[in-house]
């Protein structure tokens, strides 16, 4: 099974994945080391990636996750996956389950006020927001509840043990 943990920028996507992976043992992967040394250039200077910049990053996902199923590896993708078209290019199996971590603009904001040593800053959060499209038929939580909290919800809406 591949868990797509997806939110804009800020939304706990690696300490949630990273949780969440610890809990059942599975594999973390993150997108953002599927980007291009150029891609996040252009995020550090403050400048949003569009459709094209993230036509290869969506590419070498899609590559990626068909690797790990074929491989039958359970795998947590931590991923901003933040259109639908986006989301349709990953979600390729019914293996895939979609969490989507939904925050206010002003929690997520002060969070990548808080965060240093990251490319992605709070002066792209204005794109994220503006480019998110809201998946249906996905497992939603609340990312101003503690991680631990927001793990056990997954866990619990996507029926998974720890293995």
């Amino acid at each position: 099974m591949i868990i797509l943990l997806m939110g804009v920028s800020g939304a706990g996507k690696t300490t949630i994945g990273k949780l969440l992976a610890e809990t059942l043992n599975w594999e973390l992967r993150d997108a953002d080391n599927f980007h291009t040394a150029t891609n996040i250039e252009k995020m550090r200077l403050g400048i949003p990636l569009n459709d094209a910049d993230r036509k290869l990053w969506l590419e070498d996902l899609q590559a990626a996750i068909k690797n790990w199923l074929q491989e039958n590896k359970n795998v947590v993708l931590a991923c901003s996956a933040l259109k639908t078209s986006y989301r349709q290019m990953l979600m390729i199996d019914s293996c895939i389950q979609l969490v989507y971590l939904k925050g206010s603009f002003d929690v997520i904001e002060n969070r990548l006020k808080a965060r240093q040593n990251h490319f992605m800053t709070e002066k792209l959060l204005k794109s994220q927001f503006h480019d998110l499209e809201e998946p249906d038929n996905c497992i939603c939580v609340d990312v101003s509840e503690p991680p631990e909290v927001i793990v056990k919800k997954i866990r619990t809406g996507l029926g998974v043990e720890a293995s």
